[in-house]
């Protein structure tokens, strides 16, 4: 949705909080003491009543927002930013265009909001050809680890480790003079903790379908893959030939870095994956267009986040 409609479209908080209900309306309201899915709205109380149990709730209860005090107005205009702009904004960034005094209120919105992002993306399953690699993505050092010796390569406390996961189709019929051009399809990034098998095998479990295959290279930490999907093809890749053998993953890997040193700054480790949730979200749903924004308000309303946050 460009600026120009959305403006038009959401001018007030009465216009934000109308659609907000008719999207929660649409997608069923759900009593959170019985389960009954019969209510009917107080307009006095400006609440939703069960018609079984008589208990009440309001429309911001067991959604994205629950628990907020800034405007629905707010809420619309991130969802704007963040699905309109092909890169990202940060919160400070949007705090300044909300014209809110306050950032941590600003900074704790948005990142429901991705945490949400990544609920949705976590409905689905990746299937067909898979590539799969890890990226090492530049994270503050931990608390616990700033007195230590700085490490150098894959194991420095600065990185952080991430499992990259593209559904990746050859395309029939064409070539090119570095080999068969292949087709994207959805892309799944996961922070790990580190790079065992006992690790990753579960993550591929849970992400890919049983029935797919998946290209990577030859690490151990993949050696147990072949008991979780159809087929595991590992191969040994020389570094200069990475990004021919595994394209997507890379282009990938390569675009979230390019993403987060554009638009962040200093991105603690245990918030990393909201940030990829985010530059997943909008990968997948590239072609989407306007109906991103409505998509988004979709799972806004489908899911109660309880992030807790601290910044110091």
């Amino acid at each position: 949705m460009n600026l120009l409609n959305f403006v038009t479209s959401y001018p007030d908080e009465t216009s934000c909080r109308k659609k907000f209900k008719e999207i929660r309306e649409k997608e069923g309201v759900v009593c959170p003491k019985c389960g009954s899915k019969e209510h009917y709205w107080k307009k006095d109380k400006e609440c939703y009543e069960c018609k079984h149990c008589h208990t009440r709730q309001s429309l911001r209860a067991n959604t994205v927002m629950h628990g907020s005090q800034l405007p629905f107005r707010y809420w619309f205009i991130a969802f704007h930013l963040l699905t309109g702009a092909k890169k990202s904004f940060s919160a400070a960034e949007i705090q300044r265009q909300l014209g809110h005094k306050y950032y941590e209120p600003v900074w704790a919105m948005v990142h429901k909001i991705r945490i949400v992002m990544g609920k949705r993306d976590s409905r689905y399953n990746l299937s067909g050809t898979i590539e799969l690699d890890e990226g090492f993505f530049s994270t503050e050092i931990k608390e616990e680890e700033k007195d230590k010796p700085l490490k150098r390569g894959r194991g420095s406390q600065k990185k952080s480790k991430v499992l990259v996961m593209a559904e990746s189709q050859p395309v029939e019929g064409k070539t090119t003079k570095k080999g068969k051009p292949r087709k994207v399809g959805h892309l799944k990034m996961v922070v790990i903790g580190d790079l065992s098998s006992e690790t990753i095998t579960p993550l591929v479990e849970s992400n890919i379908s049983k029935e797919s295959a998946i290209d990577s290279d030859d690490s151990t930490s993949y050696c147990k893959l072949k008991d979780a999907v159809r087929e595991h093809r590992p191969m040994v890749i020389p570094k200069n030939e990475i990004s021919k053998e595994l394209p997507w993953v890379h282009i990938a890997i390569s675009n979230a870095k390019r993403v987060l040193l554009d638009v962040f700054h200093d991105i603690k480790p245990e918030y990393l994956q909201n940030y990829l949730n985010e530059f997943c979200y909008k990968f997948n749903r590239r072609y989407f267009a306007e109906s991103l924004f409505d998509r988004l308000l979709i799972a806004a309303v489908s899911y109660k986040n309880s992030f807790s946050y601290s910044i110091r």
